[in-house]
């Protein structure tokens, strides 16, 4: 129970928020409504696609071929940072932390440890930060893009400014990384089954077609089970289901909430106009994805909210979860100093986080 409490604390927080509600407002009809089966779908569905993706190499192939011109530690950076940057907005950014952090530990295993921690904090924040850019780059943006019925301009319009002032000052900050010549170790890449990587395509795309309103969820989820059981039966084995019970938790938990006239009027006061400092606020206790879903009940602005949570996956290493993957595998990683790591994740994510936040409020003033 210990080992699954650390394992699993949002999870974990979700369910005893759920349950201590449920005194107050007993189960009833109405408990089906909490529930937004679409979101659930989704999140399902793209993570067989990716799972499928990651687990025939085409990451690593696509990696191979961008680092085949990389010369210097400066330019490697440069290309993993890009790499998560980019590739997040599509694979979400816990993926693409998965997928491209090991490969950074084992290309700069010979560079200094300075250099290291710089190149993976880069790294983690432009993840989080790339994937704030589309619908699909992370659960908050899937939740809030359905639950406000948000089209694919509105949420492109909110989202650009914060986006590019953020690739800006990631590459800026690549800088200071050195500009010594760097080796690049060698991993064995298999052969790629073309029948596999055209059906996870399709499935990734359906996917997409879902998000964006064009194709049933349940078309979608079809789709998804169909593809695992002919492609890779263990695909379902490799689901974040944690995360899918952590958000039906949270539904339960905001449902009733809701229902509380008092607790109801006192959130919603202290979310009028305020929207994104307090969702950025809160992301850094609780993490941002489970602040989306909480916070989603008490304010009609979505665009606010989107801006708070994603801005608020900067901060603390519990801000976005996805940052723990980061820290996870540096921790592993041959001569780890996590307290240097902390120190300069945290003068990184808190700097860009206060920039990112100063620009937002002067724009919502204009």
């Amino acid at each position: 129970m210990i080992k699954f409490i650390k394992a699993q604390p949002v999870l974990v927080t979700a369910f005893l928020l759920a349950a201590a509600t449920m005194f107050a407002v007993p189960p009833d009809a109405e408990y089906a409504g909490y529930i937004n089966r679409t979101v659930l779908i989704q999140l399902f569905s793209l993570m067989t696609a990716v799972a499928g993706l990651r687990s025939i190499g085409i990451f690593e192939k696509v990696t191979d071929l961008l680092l085949d011109k990389a010369g210097t530690l400066r330019r490697l950076g440069q290309i993993f940072v890009l790499i998560c940057f980019f590739s997040s907005m599509l694979v979400t950014n816990d993926v693409a932390l998965l997928t491209f952090i090991p490969l950074t530990i084992i290309a700069l295993g010979k560079a200094d440890r300075r250099t290291m921690i710089l190149t993976i904090v880069l790294e983690t924040a432009a993840a989080n930060l790339g994937s704030m850019l589309t619908p699909v780059g992370n659960p908050q943006n899937l939740f809030i893009y359905d639950n406000y019925k948000l089209t694919a301009w509105v949420f492109i319009r909110t989202m650009a400014p914060a986006g590019l002032l953020s690739l800006i000052m990631l590459m800026l900050l690549t800088l200071l990384l050195p500009k010594d010549k760097c080796t690049i170790s060698e991993h064995k890449t298999t052969q790629t089954d073309i029948a596999p990587l055209i059906g996870y395509s399709a499935l990734f795309i359906v996917c997409l077609l879902t998000v964006f309103r064009l194709i049933p969820d349940l078309v979608c989820l079809i789709a998804a089970a169909a593809c695992a059981m002919i492609f890779d039966r263990r695909l379902l084995t490799k689901i974040d289901y944690p995360l899918l019970a952590t958000f039906v938790c949270f539904f339960v938990f905001v449902g009733n909430i809701a229902r509380m006239t008092a607790v109801s009027d006192f959130f919603s006061g202290i979310m009028s106009g305020r929207e994104l400092l307090v969702s950025a606020a809160l992301s850094q206790v609780i993490s941002n994805v489970p602040a989306a879903v909480m916070l989603s009940g008490f304010t009609r602005s979505g665009t606010q909210l989107l801006l708070g949570v994603n801005i608020g996956g900067l901060g603390t290493v519990i801000a976005s979860l996805a940052s723990l993957i980061s820290f996870q595998f540096y921790r592993r990683s041959e001569g780890a100093d996590t307290v240097r790591y902390m120190a300069v994740f945290s003068a990184v994510n808190f700097g860009m986080l206060i920039v990112l936040l100063a620009m937002q409020e002067m724009i919502i003033r204009l």
